[in-house]
């Protein structure tokens, strides 16, 4: 039965299998939901008996501890879904610190006069990221598949689009018989320029990040506990270390999202 339940899921999610391949994954469907759901359940039960040895002294909160398992289940189970997502994500932009210097690469020795079999050898040698998917291209040509399909199938596996679109362009030259060096100048010389322009976005986006660090993670903080001690000396409030420590956790939480929103801004671009 639950078998039935995982496989229906797997079923809803049409791009599930296409995005397991490009993540990495050599999981089927159906058995990465069933694992995503068992995780899901055993981080749902650890967090609610946590919570309900904090919370089981409140007898208003007694009364809805039974909703609270679900929405925890439901909560992790998306999140958790997401890690195929999670990791095209990554796997994407590694391949984006390397796209423009092994496009420039491979078009050299293409323009050397080396046979596109042995350039493309050259170059899963030369570039981690990006060898290891060329490097799959070329031990499949090895065990006797061509050149041509063994492109096309890397290219349905390949997270980046950058990529993709410089394998298509070696399957089309292939194809009609043109100079591969010439049409992945152009190819290469698109990809520099569209990640010129996320630079220059990026270096946009920095003017306001920084001034919205400035105001809440510095001022705002520095002027707002003077201006509670100030008036803990007039009021009843007393200004005990748990508050000081727990408005230093809530400064400290703060400049963490500020650093983790500025690196997530942060095009994967080496320059």
């Amino acid at each position: 039965m639950a078998g039935i339940i995982f496989q229906k899921i797997a079923k809803a999610s049409p791009f599930l299998k296409a995005k397991l391949r490009q993540a990495g994954m050599n999981i089927k469907p159906e058995d990465f939901v069933k694992n995503t759901a068992l995780s899901a359940f055993y981080m749902t039960t650890g967090f609610f008996v946590f919570l309900f040895l904090i919370l089981s002294k409140f007898n208003a909160v007694k009364k809805v501890f039974f909703i609270i398992p679900p929405i925890i289940f439901l909560v992790m189970f998306s999140y958790m879904m997401r890690l195929p997502d999670i990791k095209i994500s990554r796997r994407e932009k590694d391949i984006s610190r390397e796209i423009i210097f092994a496009g420039r690469f491979l078009v050299i020795e293409l323009e050397s006069g080396v046979p596109l079999y042995n350039a493309l050898s050259n170059l899963s040698k030369n570039y981690e990221v990006i060898g290891s998917y060329v490097r799959e291209i070329i031990n499949k040509v090895d065990l006797g598949t061509s050149l041509e399909d063994a492109l096309n199938e890397a290219a349905e596996l390949i997270p980046s689009n950058d990529l993709r679109r410089i394998l298509w362009q070696i399957i089309n030259s292939l194809r009609t018989g043109s100079n591969v060096s010439a049409s992945l100048g152009s190819v290469i010389d698109q990809i520099t320029k569209e990640q010129a322009i996320e630079v220059s976005k990026y270096g946009r986006k920095l003017n306001p990040l920084a001034m919205f660090y400035m105001i809440v993670a510095v001022i705002f903080p520095t002027l707002g506990v003077t201006m509670l001690i100030v008036l803990s000396s007039f009021m009843k409030f007393r200004m005990t270390l748990s508050i000081l420590l727990l408005l230093a956790g809530l400064i400290a939480f703060v400049q963490f999202m500020f650093l983790s929103l500025v690196k997530f801004s942060r095009p994967p671009i080496e320059f």
